[in-house]
C-alpha cells in the first residue's frame, strides 16, 4: 500500500492513489501482460505494445515511426487510417515527426522530466497536435502512438483511462505533477507493482500506471463515453 500522504495531493494524485493502492492491482497486471496464468491462457493484446519488434524506442529506430509501431498501437484498439499510415512511412508527415521525435528524449521517465518537455509548443506537444490534424487520427490515437515512441516519457490515455480518471486541461501535466508529489511517492509505487507483478524493466512506470487504471475501471464496468 502507499503510505499516507506527506502534503497535500492533486484530484489526479488521489485517484491515483486509490487505484494503485487496490488490493487486486498486482494481480490485474499479471493477468494483463499473462504473468503466471495456465498454458492456455491468453494475455490482452496490448501486453505487446511495448514490446512488439523489440520496442518503438530502441536506438535504430527511436527517431521514426515504423510499420511495427503501426501494429503496435492496433493491440491498443486503434488503428493508423491507411493514408496516414503511408504518409508516415514514406512521406513528408514521417518526416516532419522523424525531425520532432529526435528532439524528445527516450531515456528519461516522465517524472524526472522538466515540465517544459510536456508543455505546450514542446516537440511532444507539436508532435501530438501534428498527428491530430490527419483526416481520422483523434486524440487517442495520437498518444498511442507517440506512447509506443517514448514509453517512458509520454502516457496512454484513452477513454477508459479519462473516464477513470478525469479531463485535466492537460492530462499530461496533470500526470507529470502527481507523480512528483510528495516526493514522488506513486512513481516510486509504480516501480514496487512492477516489481511485485513479475514484470520487466521494459515496460515503463507510466505503462504500469495505465494498465492498472484500464483493468481496475473495466472491471467495475463503467459506461464511458
Amino acid at each position: 500500500m502507499i503510505p499516507p500522504a506527506g502534503t497535500s495531493l492533486s484530484s489526479l494524485g488521489q485517484r491515483l492513489r486509490v487505484v494503485l493502492g487496490a488490493e487486486g492491482v498486482v494481480d490485474d497486471l499479471r493477468r494483463y501482460y499473462g504473468v503466471g496464468l495456465p498454458p492456455d491462457a491468453v494475455p490482452f493484446t496490448g501486453s505487446r505494445f511495448e514490446h512488439l519488434a523489440g520496442g518503438g524506442d530502441r536506438p535504430d529506430v527511436a527517431d521514426r515511426v515504423t510499420a511495427e509501431d503501426l501494429v503496435a498501437v492496433q493491440t491498443l484498439s486503434v488503428t493508423v487510417p491507411a493514408p496516414v499510415a503511408l504518409d508516415i512511412l514514406e512521406g513528408r508527415l514521417g518526416a516532419r515527426l522523424s525531425g520532432l521525435l529526435q528532439a524528445i528524449s527516450r531515456d528519461i521517465d516522465m517524472a524526472d522530466a522538466d515540465a517544459s518537455v510536456l508543455a505546450d509548443g514542446s516537440p511532444a506537444d507539436q508532435a501530438w497536435h501534428l498527428l491530430c490534424a490527419q483526416h481520422r487520427v483523434n486524440w487517442v490515437i495520437a498518444g498511442k502512438l507517440l506512447a509506443r515512441k517514448r514509453p517512458r516519457l509520454l502516457p496512454v490515455y484513452d477513454r477508459v483511462v479519462r473516464c477513470a480518471v478525469g479531463r485535466p486541461p492537460s492530462f499530461w501535466l496533470a500526470l507529470h505533477a502527481a507523480l512528483r508529489e510528495d516526493d514522488a511517492a506513486l512513481h516510486r509505487r509504480l516501480l514496487e507493482l512492477r516489481q511485485a507483478a513479475g514484470l520487466p524493466e521494459t515496460v515503463s512506470a507510466l505503462r504500469v500506471c495505465d494498465v492498472a487504471v484500464w483493468m481496475n475501471h473495466r472491471a467495475v464496468d463503467h459506461a464511458c463515453p
